[in-house]
């Protein structure tokens, strides 16, 4: 879309402040979700592992119903309004979720934020609009680099405020998602040309359809695929981490949200300047390689290594496998027609989302399994064995496909 440069500035600034608000309040709420579910359900660590693990199925499997829904509603009515909606719904889950007087009231928030309050998708087709093909993976690294300095700020934050309660993280989360909301009422303009939305229809408003009417376009189901498979490895980190160190390291809440960001430190600077660099001189598909084999190594390390300080310096240097999936993002939007960005965003959204609940289940579920009384085998570490599995799967398949999907012919409306 062609936009005045200074109202293209403006819009890029609120997108990329909104995924670090985004980022920020998930991780702001990491070090304390699982003392505030011991809390209510009055139950030890690994049993809250398991109620993590619905609690979170119930987020991604709202974002996997609605995702496409969400996507196509971009298409046809603009960025601007679902990106409101969507802000708005993200500070009533967290809201929720800090009154909750029961177990209950913690599935009712994130079925809500999962249905309507993803940011990633509308940010992720506002990017696109504003961007070309020589600059797509460039602009999804920058969103990505938003979400990491949100995960520098939040666990941290979340980590200090929790020693004031494990309720008072939920509140600041959603006073920081409203106040943003207002901001961009008043300053987000829409990012789509008007010659460009379509109409909506129900038949692609699904996972099932957006796969369908994606599936023509060359080179993107592969793709796809590999992206779904490495998302659900990389959801160890929020499935498990907050529920693992503690049981692992001893950590406290504090430690935690300390850890997580510098996991935040990492991807910040790797998406944000590193990864241009090295798409410029290798190419987006072997940009992903070199992510792909730094995470299944960090993977296997966190499984087999017990020390809480070597960890540390782990997770500060891991920004390399913050490349993928801004990589892959790339590889599919470069294929895609202007007006299929948000159907295409809305697709991932609901692969990222359904790696999201599989790895609630898969992680925590094992982590429970291996850390329970009367565990026949104590190995806490065992989350993090399969998802250097399901790494090594992406990897292998990537590096099988026939074709280059970074080389096939660009798409045009």
């Amino acid at each position: 879309m062609s936009m005045d440069p200074a109202i293209q500035k403006r819009a890029t600034r609120f997108v990329l402040l909104t995924v670090l608000i985004y980022s920020m309040g998930f991780g702001i709420i990491m070090p304390v979700l699982p003392d505030l579910i011991r809390h209510l359900a009055d139950v030890d660590a690994a049993e809250a592992a398991r109620i993590g693990a619905w609690i979170g199925a119930t987020y991604g499997l709202f974002q996997v119903l609605l995702m496409p829904t969400v996507g196509n509603l971009g298409d046809r009515f603009g960025r601007r309004p679902v990106f409101l909606v969507s802000l708005f719904a993200f500070g009533l889950d967290f809201l929720l979720m800090g009154l909750a007087p029961n177990i209950g009231w913690l599935f009712v928030g994130r079925a809500i934020a999962g249905g309507l309050g993803a940011i990633f998708g509308p940010a992720n087709a506002a990017m696109a609009d504003m961007s070309t093909a020589d600059n797509r993976a460039a602009s999804f690294g920058k969103v990505g680099a938003a979400f990491g300095m949100g995960f520098i700020l939040g666990p941290v934050v979340g980590g200090f405020l929790g020693d004031f309660g494990p309720r008072v993280p939920f509140f600041v989360a959603a006073g920081l998602a409203f106040a943003n909301g207002i901001y961009g009422w008043l300053v987000f303009p829409e990012t789509m040309a008007k010659e460009k939305q379509r109409p909506f229809e129900w038949k692609r408003a699904n996972p099932l359809g957006a796969f369908a009417s994606l599936g023509h376009i060359k080179g993107i189901l592969p793709v796809a695929l590999i992206y779904f498979l490495w998302a659900l490895a990389g959801n160890v980190y929020p499935s498990s981490w907050s529920f693992f160190a503690p049981i692992q390291y001893d950590w406290d809440s504090r430690m935690v949200g300390i850890s997580l960001g510098l996991v935040g430190v990492s991807m910040a600077l790797f998406q944000a300047v590193i990864i241009r660099r090295f798409i410029t001189r290798f190419g987006e598909r072997r940009t992903a390689y070199v992510g792909m084999l730094s995470g299944i190594a960090s993977y296997l390390v966190v499984a087999f290594v017990p020390y809480g300080g070597v960890i540390m310096v782990l997770l500060l240097v891991n920004g390399f496998s913050g490349m993928v999936m801004p990589s892959l993002n790339a590889m599919m939007s470069m294929r895609t027609p202007p007006s299929q960005q948000g159907e295409l965003q809305g697709l991932i959204g609901s692969l990222s989302a359904l790696s999201l609940m599989i790895a609630q289940f898969t992680y925590n579920y094992a982590l429970a399994a291996f850390t329970e009384t009367g565990a026949p085998v104590r190995f806490p570490g065992a989350p993090f064995v399969i998802a250097a599995t399901i790494g090594a799967i992406a990897f292998l398949s990537l590096l099988m496909l026939r074709k280059r999907p970074d080389q096939l012919p660009q798409a045009h409306d």
